[in-house]
């Protein structure tokens, strides 16, 4: 095997849904219910579903569905909700657009997810909510934040990256008050586009999280509360529909794929394996191992034609964007380790034992 091997292989996906895809958006067309069609509310039952939970919005993207998510619990200016600083940065960016302030926390070196007892540390009076980040296609400790954190402070799920994988039994997106998840074409369930959603059981929230996506509105030209244009669009929730139809069985195959990689890297010195928390069957939306000198193993890699990757290389608090919080290097030493050794192996349901021993082999030879 000598060919190059990329981080997620979306053409391959496609190949298995094409024709139904095709058919699906024929019938779109024909009807021409672009915005808000019957695709659209199947998708929604289909995915609340598949989460076990009672209810699902379908938004334009992860980022509104997170925003959305906080206002339909009426948080904004003069709020704080806490945010692990080892994401992606649209987790603190939803809460910063709402007008509220994110209080960032650090992760489990292990693990990566957020630090149950940092969370709980960081409760002030101010605190509206915290935001458990299911890293990696792994749910977070929620049942453990739920046991530490005042009864008013609500729990807000980002499963973005975690779409059917399970803590304890229970289904990623069901955990917490209200959860977001995101569709973005890379994700396990994945779009041709932008896309994203909400799920609950709280028919309060639910309602509210639509009212608000579609500009504050319950019927045409009625605006009771300023909202947002934010809805999942027709031909996405076809697309949705048939991948969601088949999410399990790659969800599998990536299991058996990330159980190869760890096998094959029981034996190579200087490379660290992803840790699975107790309770959790995770969906490796990434597999992320840990190296000392990671640019220079990254550039081997490249040079090879392995198509490895770093999620996320630089903690919120050391961003640009959230600068104003004051908050220098040495504030959270696990995120800010994380970020320097941190390196995503290519993985995806088609990828092949063939191609899992030529990533190990070029790896094993960069880290020596």
């Amino acid at each position: 095997m000598t060919g190059p091997i990329p981080l997620v292989d979306l053409a391959a996906q496609h190949a298995a849904v094409a024709d139904e895809v095709a058919a699906g958006w024929a019938a779109v067309l024909a009807k021409t219910a672009f915005v808000g069609g019957p695709q659209v509310t199947a998708f929604e039952g289909e995915y609340a579903a598949f989460a076990g939970v009672e209810h699902c919005i379908g938004l334009g993207n992860g980022t509104d569905a997170l925003e959305l998510a906080l206002r339909a619990l009426s948080i904004g200016t003069g709020d704080e909700c806490i945010v692990p600083a080892n994401t992606f940065i649209a987790t603190a960016e939803a809460v910063a657009r709402t007008g509220a302030t994110p209080v960032l926390v650090d992760c489990d070196l292990d693990t990566a997810l957020i630090d149950v007892d940092a969370a709980a540390a960081a409760v002030t009076t101010r605190t509206r909510a915290v935001l458990p980040v299911d890293l990696y296609g792994q749910v977070a400790p929620i049942e453990k934040l739920r046991a530490v954190l005042p009864t008013n402070v609500a729990i807000v799920e980002d499963a973005a990256q975690s779409q059917g994988a399970t803590r304890n039994g229970q289904t990623a997106g069901s955990f917490g008050d209200i959860a977001a998840t995101s569709f973005y074409p890379g994700k396990n369930l994945g779009a041709y586009g932008d896309a994203g959603a909400v799920t609950t059981s709280r028919a309060d929230l639910a309602e509210r999280v639509r009212l608000l996506g579609a500009h504050g509105s319950p019927r045409k030209y009625e605006h009771p509360v300023l909202g947002f244009n934010s809805r999942l669009d027709t031909l996405q929730a076809v697309v949705l529909s048939a991948k969601l139809r088949r999410l399990a069985g790659w969800n599998a195959a990536r299991r058996v794929a990330a159980d190869r990689y760890t096998a094959l890297l029981s034996d190579v010195d200087g490379v660290t394996t992803p840790v699975v928390a107790a309770g959790n069957v995770p969906v490796w939306h990434l597999y992320v191992i840990r190296v000392a000198d990671r640019d220079a193993v990254l550039g081997k890699l490249h040079a090879e034609g392995i198509g490895a990757g770093i999620h996320y290389p630089t903690p919120v608090h050391l961003t640009g964007a959230f600068a104003d919080l004051g908050l220098g290097a040495g504030a959270f030493p696990a995120s800010e380790r994380l970020g320097t050794e941190i390196l995503s192996l290519p993985l995806f349901p088609e990828i092949t034992e063939a191609q899992q021993e030529r990533v190990v082999s070029v790896l094993s030879e960069a880290v020596r």
